[in-house]
């Protein structure tokens, strides 16, 4: 993401030189977005090309994951970039707040579950939760999914649900409000697949507990992330069409593909 994003502003005039980042009309215009925004903040005026940093930049990442990245930023910039290893946060063993939960996941069998989560910093719109909710439910894959709506907003879980969603998947699917232990989660043996924005964390959370990316980036770094998890081989992206709208069939196949097909459980 830095280095697609200090390339777009340096050298916008070519196209970045790996192919694997390509990004839609939709997704560039996010990117752009993103890249202006950070423009038109005040900067100090003895700033690098944006890029305030001392010579030497210890990053949360792998040369394994994005090592020709980190090396095109350092031609950029003429700065050293040393990775720290995918730094990925413990949880607490003690916690019983998962209980129910992982009592859910233990009658399941083995990588037959889903893991739904959008993190913490972007809300899904209604539209985006139903053609989510509609993708689940065609997939007929086990799916724990965490809902948020932004602190206030009064909004509940089922009146943003298709009708009779809850109903028609029955035991097959669990909805957790605002929050639970992604870590934890994931590492249990049930869970197949990792329905996910592509933010950083959870991207090297799943790549560190070896679960399967269904990657829905929605802003931000996220496209680029997606299309990385995509050239590493650790996910695959849902399409979005033309409008960068989400389309529940898409939704419901990549799971499938993923969970229960021949990238299944590996």
């Amino acid at each position: 993401m830095f280095s697609y994003f200090c390339h777009l502003g340096q050298r916008g005039d070519v196209e970045f030189p790996y192919p694997a980042i390509r990004l839609t009309g939709f997704e560039l215009s996010m990117a752009i977005g993103a890249l202006e925004s950070s423009k038109n903040e005040e900067k100090d005026p003895d700033e690098d090309a944006g890029w305030n940093f001392g010579r030497t930049i210890i990053v949360n990442s792998s040369r394994e994951i994005d090592g020709k990245y980190m090396d095109y930023l350092s031609e950029m910039l003429n700065r050293e970039f040393i990775p720290a290893g995918s730094l990925v946060r413990d949880y607490d063993d003690d916690d019983t707040g998962e209980a129910v939960l992982m009592d859910w996941l233990s009658q399941k069998d083995k990588f037959s579950c889903v893991f739904v989560s959008f993190g913490t910093e972007y809300f899904l719109k209604r539209e985006e939760i139903e053609e989510v909710a509609y993708g689940l439910e065609l997939s007929d894959v086990n799916f724990i999914w965490i809902v948020r709506f932004p602190k206030g907003d009064g909004t509940s879980v089922e009146e943003t649900l298709p009708a009779g969603f809850l109903e028609r998947v029955g035991g097959r699917g669990r909805i957790v409000e605002k929050w639970a232990s992604q870590a934890k989660i994931l590492t249990h043996p049930s869970v197949g697949g990792f329905v996910s924005h592509c933010g950083w964390n959870s991207l090297t959370e799943s790549i560190e507990f070896g679960v399967p990316i269904i990657a829905m980036p929605m802003h931000l770094d996220q496209p680029m992330n997606a299309k990385l998890v995509a050239e590493l081989g650790v996910g695959v992206e849902v399409k979005r069409d033309n409008e960068g709208r989400l389309q529940r069939e898409e939704i419901a196949k990549v799971i499938r593909d993923v969970v229960v097909g021949e990238s299944g459980g590996n």
